[in-house]
């Protein structure tokens, strides 16, 4: 597996570039650092452009129960076990529907229990299969649910970021972490 030549790095051994982030992120999980982060560290640039490109993505107008949808088509898609658990525990945070939470934790045809939730995972995987050129059909049914040009944007945004956390994710094999108690 690939995940050997990617090792965890702590605040020492990471290359200077990510000691400043990996610090920050140290100080909001108790004083440890995730062991993606520990991986993503070889490459600071890519742990700051996931980061920055995240941040980017939480401050949208998409909504934050629209914006988990985003990530959880991503992470299913791309068969990310570190995001399809982390973003769970969002979602449970959020309060989403404990059906929403199972439908989309399984990759598949079965629709959201939410109209426009579905709406946001269709528009999404319109998106990606046509690499951005969606039919004026998807993007009318999209914003025929309350979303808006600027939200089909911020999907594209959802989904760069995520194609970067999902793909480096699998590739340095990062085991998911336990919730420290």
């Amino acid at each position: 597996m690939s995940g050997t030549h990617f090792p965890d790095h702590t605040i020492d051994s990471a290359p200077p570039a990510a000691r400043r982030t990996m610090e920050a992120m140290a100080g909001r999980q108790g004083g440890r650092v995730p062991s993606a982060v520990a991986r993503l560290a070889t490459s600071p640039e890519t742990l700051n452009g996931f980061l920055q490109a995240s941040a980017a993505f939480e401050s949208s107008t998409l909504d934050p129960l629209s914006r988990e949808v985003v990530v959880m088509t991503m992470a299913t898609r791309n068969e990310c076990h570190i995001c399809v658990e982390m973003h769970t525990a969002k979602l449970r945070a959020l309060g989403a529907e404990p059906e929403l939470v199972t439908v989309l934790r399984a990759p598949g045809e079965q629709p959201l229990p939410d109209e426009r939730l579905e709406g946001v995972r269709r528009f999404t995987l319109a998106a990606l299969a046509t690499a951005g050129a969606v039919g004026d059909e998807d993007l009318q049914d999209f914003l025929s649910l309350g979303y808006t040009s600027r939200n089909a944007l911020e999907v594209v945004l959802g989904i760069g970021a995520y194609t970067m956390s999902t793909l480096a994710n699998r590739m340095t094999g990062a085991p998911v972490d336990a919730v420290p108690v």
